[in-house]
């Protein structure tokens, strides 16, 4: 095994990774398994597995049943859970300090032995087809669906997370076990956890229960493709419209992702923002009105979420080209300031979590190999100047032809989409 200093890290020698941030002031502890696996890593025919291998977490392993599983870990007064996203997915529970042996073994077994037993299987299917009604009937959820799939068309990672009805179904215990040992590598694993942890005790609890996982990489995810264009749902009857202008953003690797923070911070980040001044409390088109950037591996998608009255569509998306282009040219001083401000609230409220910090912790390992001081961060961010922020913005309409998805009144939104069209690069 190899060791280094600063949040505590040891790496298996098969590749598993154990880091910890103890937290002497706290007497419970956040800790749980991350794998650098996500919904992007599917095949075609795979659509939902990842999700529904999540699901089957808890449902049994051969050496505790389901209920076995939420006894002993409530029995300690811990709770358990687990969540999975476009490049990851996480088992993670929360226990006092003393009981962490038992959060590790728990975790472990459900990744290392699980059960699949075809009955509870079933059971999950059905729960997860309720799950994706569900989601079709919320529609500020399934409008971003439709952004992500329209900015990465064809794509894993425009696919939604939870898959389609007659995907999941398709689903054995054969197949979630060849899913599970071709993706589940040691390289792609890490432990985290912060609070009342003991490093070295958690590093041989890794090594008894995690040690016999293989040690080669998981295969490489197809490459994101940014395309952008238009998707206008219909076929219901729906009291507002729920509409999403994007743009191609930046990998979280990019060296310019911390001025783009900045810039979506200043369109759109809280309610001194350019986007709730103007729209929200200037002109009042809408209730909700933000900006987000969501950083990939290998790609970034930027958008802007509105919700309004079907009659006020066209004038709320031409508000919003206007901030974003009033932006890149006017952001002031005071604004850039205050961006800043908001992010490094952001990052000290992690360390403020054990659960926070042991999911920044992984997260941070998985994408650069080693966590990142605080200090480091908010030295990048303090370093954006006003030009760079700028420059943030023209890079984004730069990169190509928006993404405009919605769910409402069919002919606004076509209306609404073509002055999106005002974004395209010169």
């Amino acid at each position: 095994m190899s060791e280094e200093k600063g949040p505590r890290i040891t790496r298996l020698d098969n590749g598993v990774t154990v880091v910890t941030d103890a937290m002497p002031h706290l007497a419970t502890a956040s800790l749980g398994i991350w794998a650098g696996v996500g919904a992007r890593d599917e095949e075609a025919d795979e659509h939902g597995i990842s999700h529904l291998l999540e699901h089957m977490a808890f449902k049994g392993t051969r050496r505790r049943s389901a209920r076995g599983i939420a006894e002993e870990i409530e029995a300690v007064g811990g709770d358990i859970n687990a969540a999975t996203s476009v490049e990851h997915t996480s088992y993670n529970a929360r226990v006092l300090g003393e009981d962490v042996p038992l959060a590790i073994d728990v975790l472990a077994d459900i990744l290392t032995e699980p059960a699949f037993d075809p009955e509870e299987l079933e059971r999950e299917h059905n729960v997860i087809v309720q799950e994706i009604g569900a989601a079709l009937d919320t529609p500020d959820d399934l409008v971003f669906d439709l952004f992500q799939e329209r900015a990465f068309p064809g794509q894993p990672i425009g696919r939604s997370i939870l898959g389609t009805p007659e995907t999941v179904r398709a689903f054995g215990p054969d197949r979630l076990q060849r899913y599970l040992g071709r993706n589940y590598r040691a390289p792609k694993l890490i432990v985290a956890a912060a609070g009342a942890v003991d490093h070295d005790r958690l590093v041989a609890e890794a090594q008894a229960r995690l040690g016999g996982i293989a040690g080669d990489d998981k295969p490489v995810p197809v490459p994101g493709r940014y395309e952008g264009g238009v998707e206008i749902g219909g076929g219901r009857e729906l009291e507002q419209a729920h509409l999403l202008i994007g743009l191609e953003g930046l990998s979280y690797r990019d060296p310019g992702i911390h001025a783009l923070q900045v810039f979506t911070n200043v369109l759109g980040g809280g309610m001194s923002s350019r986007l709730f001044q103007e729209v929200r409390e200037a002109r009042g088109l809408c209730y909700a009105v933000y900006s987000f950037h969501w950083g990939y591996s290998d790609t970034g998608l930027f958008g802007i979420y509105a919700g309004t009255d079907g009659g006020d569509v066209g004038e709320l998306v031409d508000v919003v080209i206007d901030q974003i282009e009033q932006t890149i040219e006017t952001m002031s001083e005071a604004e850039l300031a205050r961006s800043k401000a908001q992010a490094k609230v952001g990052l000290l409220a992690a360390l403020e979590s054990s659960g926070a910090r042991a999911d920044q912790l992984a997260r941070q390992m998985l994408a650069f190999g080693r966590p990142i001081a605080l200090e480091e961060i908010v030295a990048k961010v303090e370093a954006v100047t006003l030009d760079a922020a700028k420059a943030a913005g023209r890079g984004l309409i730069a990169r190509g032809r928006p993404t405009f998805t919605a769910l409402g009144p069919g002919k606004p939104l076509e209306s609404a989409a073509r002055i999106a069209e005002r974004l395209k690069p010169a």
